[in-house]
C-alpha cells in the first residue's frame, strides 16, 4: 500500500456511481481486507484507488492488453473487467504481493537479468500472467510461456527476453524446490 497517502486521498480521479455503499471481504496479498466500497468499482480502481496498489496499471479498460493482469483465486483475470463486488470470499495477489520481505521473487529477478521489461508498464501484467502459469505447471514449453502471456500486451520488448525469462524463472524454482 502507498505510504504517502492515506485510504481518505484519492490519487487517481474514480467517478463514484452514487449507488449505496457494499462491504466487500477478500485477501489480497496475503492480508484480509474489508471495505465499504461502490458496487460499481471495478477490481482495478479498488486495488489503485482503496488499496494504493499501484503496481495494477491501466492500459485499455475493456479486458485487451493485460496490464491490469492479476492473480484472483489463482487464475490470472483482468481486473479491469471485473467488478470488485465480485472477488467477495476472493484471494488476489498483485504484483507487489510476488516479493516476499522486500525481496524480489525469482520471477521478478529473471525478468531484470533477462532485460525482459524496458518501460516497465506492461511488466506487472506479464509478471501475473508468468505466475499463473508457473504455479499450475512447473516445467512449462515455450508454448505454453506464449498461450500464457497472449494476453499481455508488450511494445517495448519484442517478446523474446520476457520468454526466456519466465523460462529460466521455471528452471530456478524447479532447483529451488529441490526438482
Amino acid at each position: 500500500m502507498c505510504d504517502k497517502h492515506s485510504n481518505e486521498e484519492n490519487c487517481f480521479a474514480y467517478v463514484d456511481s452514487g449507488l449505496p455503499r457494499v462491504r466487500l471481504n477478500c485477501v489480497v496479498n496475503g492480508e484480509q481486507v474489508s471495505a465499504m466500497i461502490d458496487p460499481a468499482m471495478t477490481l482495478l480502481n479498488f486495488l489503485r484507488n482503496q488499496l494504493k496498489l499501484f503496481g495494477t496499471k491501466e492500459g485499455c479498460g475493456e479486458g485487451e492488453c493485460g496490464a491490469c493482469t492479476i492473480i484472483m483465486n489463482g487464475q490470472a483475470v483482468n481486473s479491469c473487467i471485473v467488478l470488485a463486488v465480485e472477488v467477495e470470499g476472493a484471494e488476489i495477489i498483485t504484483v507487489e504481493g510476488l516479493s516476499t520481505d522486500g525481496k524480489l521473487s525469482i520471477l521478478q529477478q529473471e525478468f531484470i537479468n533477462h532485460d525482459a521489461l524496458q518501460c516497465g508498464f506492461c511488466t506487472p501484467g506479464m509478471l501475473m500472467s508468468a505466475r499463473s502459469l508457473l504455479d499450475r505447471n512447473q516445467d512449462p514449453s515455450v508454448d505454453e510461456i506464449k498461450e500464457a502471456i497472449a494476453g499481455n500486451f508488450c511494445r517495448c520488448t519484442g517478446y523474446v527476453t520476457i520468454i526466456e525469462a519466465i523460462a529460466s524463472a521455471a528452471k530456478l524454482e524447479r532447483e529451488a524446490r529441490g526438482k
